[in-house]
């Protein structure tokens, strides 16, 4: 990638090289001398080069000339879009700037445009996918998924999305904050903070579009777990995510938001909480080559552990509460399964799992 040039050339190399190598972001951080570029790829920041103070400057420069936003102002954060046709990118880039002590900071998000994975691409392993696919058979019934924050859990959404319109007999409506991929069959909207439209508010009135399944994007509150436990218990499949970090936790945090446990109890019919580990790279072996720009890793896959709420469970948690919460094979057993099976190495286990 080149240190010198034009600004537009250096911007359009480094959006192709980050795409090319399967970047979600890139982030540009300019310092005192120099500026730092680093890709996101599979989740952890990979730098990838530094550019001089004089080009970086130009390059912020341009990158918000086509994000349409004030050129001269570096002391507040600013948001904005550069259309796909700009750059010759593959998709819009959402671009974000932030001040910070040693210069400002910008991000480029690039949007992907790729079509949902089915469940079957997920890579869940058979018994795990097995329980999904069967809760999905379901007329009703809720599913939360958890984990931390790039875990995979919107990915398993859409993949959920995409096998439920395949039948096109269900009507089925998502918020989303914000909707990131485009569903053909699903009715789609997104919540609006500032026109007061949270996941609670738009959930009380979609339930009025008679939909026989409803993705509510995540439960942050009482009154949004309040209302998808109802729906769930009353006949719709129910869909949504919330933080909590395990199966145990998920129904500790359900037990804390929701003000009937007897009905929370009733409504969850399955939990799944994921990581996603880094798979080591096809081509090098982990040792780093040009085809996973030095990182050793190439790709990602789904480590979950599960739980499917039979009757003999739901009445233990009726019992004893969330320690009934107890998945068959742990996550950290899955991750362990990975290191033995190649499929990634203990480095990568001790950063997912920090054990």
């Amino acid at each position: 990638m080149p240190a010198e040039g034009s600004a537009p050339e250096v911007l359009e190399e480094l959006v192709r090289r980050a795409e090319a190598g399967g970047a979600s972001d890139v982030h540009i951080h300019r310092g005192p001398q120099c500026a730092e570029v680093a890709f996101r790829l599979d989740g952890c920041l990979a730098r990838v080069q530094t550019l001089p103070d004089e080009l970086a400057k130009r390059l912020f420069g341009r990158i918000k000339y086509l994000a349409r936003l004030k050129t001269y102002q570096e002391s507040l954060p600013q948001e904005g879009r550069i259309e796909k046709a700009d750059l010759g990118a593959r998709n819009d880039i959402r671009v974000a700037t932030y001040p910070t002590v040693t210069g400002e900071k910008i991000v480029l998000r690039l949007f992907s445009s790729c079509e949902a994975l089915t469940l079957g691409e997920l890579g869940f392993r058979p018994d795990a996918l097995a329980a999904l696919e069967g809760f999905l058979a379901q007329p009703a019934g809720m599913l939360l998924l958890t984990g931390p924050a790039g875990s995979g859990k919107t990915t398993t959404i859409y993949a959920c999305l995409r096998h439920l319109a395949a039948g096109g007999a269900r009507h089925i409506i998502t918020i989303e904050d914000p909707a990131e991929q485009v569903v053909p069959g699903v009715m789609q909207t997104e919540t609006n903070a500032a026109l007061g439209l949270d996941f609670a508010k738009a959930a009380r009135h979609l339930l009025r579009q008679d939909p026989q399944v409803l993705v509510i994007g995540e439960v942050r509150d009482e009154e949004t777990a309040n209302i998808a436990v109802r729906a769930a218990f009353t006949g719709h499949l129910v869909i949504s995510t919330l933080h909590a970090g395990s199966c145990k936790g998920v129904f500790e945090r359900l037990f804390a938001t929701c003000e009937d446990r007897y009905a929370a109890v009733a409504a969850v019919e399955m939990a799944i909480n994921q990581r996603l580990v880094r798979k080591l790279c096809p081509s090098c072996g982990g040792k780093g080559c040009d085809a996973c720009l030095g990182t050793g890793y190439r790709g990602r896959v789904p480590a979950v552990e599960w739980l499917r709420i039979d009757e003999p469970l739901r009445t233990r948690l009726r019992q004893e509460g969330a320690a009934a919460a107890v998945p068959a094979t742990p996550l950290a057993d899955e991750g362990r399964r990975l290191v033995a099976q190649g499929v990634t190495n203990q480095a990568e286990y001790a950063r997912v799992f920090g054990t």
